[in-house]
């Protein structure tokens, strides 16, 4: 019979956790028998995700941080030493995405924030992280991609996709760089997720048929969590660099065809209405 805790004894940190894809791949994690170390910038969000978690079995903790603080990432890392005693996996979730609008409509501490939070904080905590996973002689990164991450042209969202495709990128190098040693390091791709990155992100600049998008290739949290939750459970070094699709096999196949139809039907166009 296959282990139903693949995860037992591990220990994961997911940054920007307390909602959406970050609190999916905790849930998943903790699930799978991590203990997972929850984290966000508001103190109440973080208190009120662990509690729920742990009222439903799971083992829990966590502190606020902002991923943009070196200083706050080392007290992350900390806490997760302190409370559990060693850490496994690191995911870094944490993201902002500025919105439907185009660049000109930015205004300049928004695009820092994007950045400092997006690739900057990413960047840091890697520095921080793969020392850490080389002396302990093991451990898995995952990078959190997103929309313009491979390089694709991403109009009205310019600054959020730049910072993604710079993670990939990133993520790419680290793994070629740390390939000797048992360190896996991986990005993950998680579609197009329905959370207040689209709920939030100044609806005025998003087109109308963004909901047959959703309808065709939309990926459900809870799938970006559990198919994260699969990935770690691997051995480290075994591989690296390495990319995990949330849109993949039957969705794609599946969300391919229903893109064509909504097309073919004038519902999905490629111009705002």
């Amino acid at each position: 019979m296959a282990d139903s805790k693949p995860l037992e004894g591990k220990t994961a940190v997911v940054t920007g956790s307390t909602r959406g894809i970050g609190r999916a791949i905790a849930e998943a994690l903790a699930r799978d028998g991590a203990r997972v170390v929850i984290c966000s910038r508001h103190r109440d969000d973080v208190t009120q995700t662990v509690a729920a978690m742990k009222s439903q079995g799971l083992a829990a903790s966590g502190i606020p941080c902002d991923v943009s603080s070196s200083k706050d990432l080392e007290a992350l890392l900390q806490h997760a030493v302190q409370t559990w005693g060693k850490v496994d996996i690191w995911v870094n979730n944490a993201g902002v995405s500025g919105g439907f609008r185009p660049l000109t409509a930015l205004s300049e501490p928004e695009i820092d924030r994007i950045i400092a939070i997006n690739y900057s904080g990413t960047l840091k905590a890697c520095r921080m992280v793969i020392p850490y996973f080389i002396k302990q002689e093991g451990g898995i990164l995952f990078n959190m991609s997103g929309k313009g991450g491979e390089g694709a042209a991403s109009p009205m969202m310019t600054a959020y996709a730049s910072t993604k495709s710079a993670v990939v990128s990133l993520t790419r190098s680290l793994a070629r760089e740390n390939r000797k040693h048992p360190v896996s390091i991986h990005v993950i791709s998680p579609g197009m997720v329905r959370t207040d990155f689209y709920k939030t992100g100044r609806p005025e600049g998003q087109p109308k048929s963004t909901e047959y998008v959703f309808k065709a290739i939309g990926v459900p949290a809870e799938a970006v969590g559990r198919m994260v939750a699969r990935a770690a459970a691997q051995k480290p070094g075994e591989a690296t660099g390495k990319s995990y699709s949330a849109i993949s096999g039957w969705r794609l196949v599946r969300g391919m065809t229903l893109l064509a139809w909504y097309r073919l039907t004038g519902k999905l166009r490629t111009s705002r209405q």
